[in-house]
């Protein structure tokens, strides 16, 4: 019985109104510090995508290259998220493969099924097999 009255009182601290955390303390600032890191890091890569899409064409580097740290740049940023904002990154490794493995698979599927129909593509515009 005692086991769920430690339950029911860990519990009770996230609805109770008055409990107030000491802003001064050190799990609290460590807190603070790692809201500002997450911001920083996001801005950072936020700001590098804009510079890029600005002025990636003006240094005359290839569009694929371009493109390429855009969709790079993107997954990190993806990831990021999702393993701060959505508790990702403190769950077991079971939970993660479980959500990793299948959006992976979705991922080759996407390019799967555009370098078939890019694929098709060139045969209809090489053999003109147009209807």
């Amino acid at each position: 019985m005692s086991h769920f009255n430690d339950y029911e009182a860990d519990q009770s601290r996230l609805y109770n109104l008055h409990h107030h955390e000491d802003i001064n303390s050190a799990e609290s600032k460590a807190k603070v510090r790692k809201i500002w890191m997450v911001t920083l890091i996001l801005s950072v890569i936020t700001i590098v995508e804009v510079v890029l899409g600005l002025y990636g064409h003006s240094t005359g580097m290839p569009k694929w290259t371009i493109n390429l740290f855009f969709i790079v740049l993107t997954m990190f940023k993806a990831a990021y998220i999702v393993r701060v904002f959505m508790h990702l990154g403190d769950e077991v490794k079971n939970m993660i493969l479980t959500i990793l493995i299948p959006l992976t698979l979705f991922f080759w599927f996407i390019v799967a099924f555009l370098y078939d129909g890019n694929f098709w593509l060139w045969i209809n515009n090489l053999f003109g097999m147009h209807k």
